[in-house]
């Protein structure tokens, strides 16, 4: 534990799975990271390595390292009040005057 987290942000190196799928039916990717490490709101998570190529149909599984950078207990405070809008800005609404047959 770093002495001087509640001053800075925090950096934990840890090795972490990614799962990357390119296929007709989804488009992701997902890092689990090992040793229980959990992020929290505001926290930051730096894969390292070369990115990662994926032909189309297939799935990639490797193990690679990765940063987490902890949020001060400013940012952390600020990503919970303002998230909501960050979410909101995601989703598109569609209003036309066409009507559904």
């Amino acid at each position: 534990m770093n002495p001087f987290a509640p001053f800075g942000r925090e950096r934990i190196d840890v090795d972490c799975t990614v799962e990357v799928r390119n296929t007709f039916d989804e488009l992701s990717a997902h890092v689990e990271l090992q040793d229980g490490v959990l992020i929290r709101p505001g926290d930051e998570v730096l894969v390292h390595g070369r990115p990662i190529e994926v032909p189309y149909g297939e799935t990639v599984r490797m193990t690679r390292r990765a940063t987490v950078t902890r949020a001060t207990a400013a940012e952390r405070l600020w990503t919970r009040l303002t998230g909501d809008f960050d979410y909101i800005e995601l989703l598109e609404f569609s209003f036309s005057e066409e009507a559904l047959s």
